[in-house]
């Protein structure tokens, strides 16, 4: 049974962050962020693969083959291009409304490289 509805493409942070607690069968929280942006925060369970890379054709990480993806970037916009990509790679994917800025706005946690409180710039 798959994880999205059909015909959805878009979700909530809120959403998101359900999807990817979801214990029966939880999606990972792709964030396609550059390596800076990432560093500076994200959220603690995200998988990183930057989109520059997926876009010039990077398999994705272990951690994210085969498993339904919520893709995240800073506001929305290139998660949006990911989603689609991904979708055409034969993913289940969709993006998340409103990026990280929506999700440290609602008080989801985000963390930097070291794991300490991080901040999306």
């Amino acid at each position: 049974m798959s994880l999205f509805r059909r015909g959805e493409d878009r979700v909530t942070v809120d959403e998101a962050r359900r999807r990817v607690l979801d214990a029966e069968a939880p999606a990972v929280l792709l964030d396609i962020r550059e390596q800076h942006e990432w560093d500076a925060g994200h959220a603690p369970a995200a998988v990183h693969a930057p989109l520059s890379r997926l876009a010039a054709g990077a398999a994705l990480p272990d951690a994210a083959r085969g498993r339904p993806l919520v893709v995240i970037c800073r506001s929305g916009n290139r998660s949006r291009q990911a989603a689609g990509l991904l979708a055409g790679r034969g993913a289940e994917a969709v993006d998340v409304k409103g990026g990280m800025k929506a999700w440290a706005a609602a008080g989801h946690p985000v963390v930097d490289e070291r794991g300490n409180h991080g901040s999306i710039a």
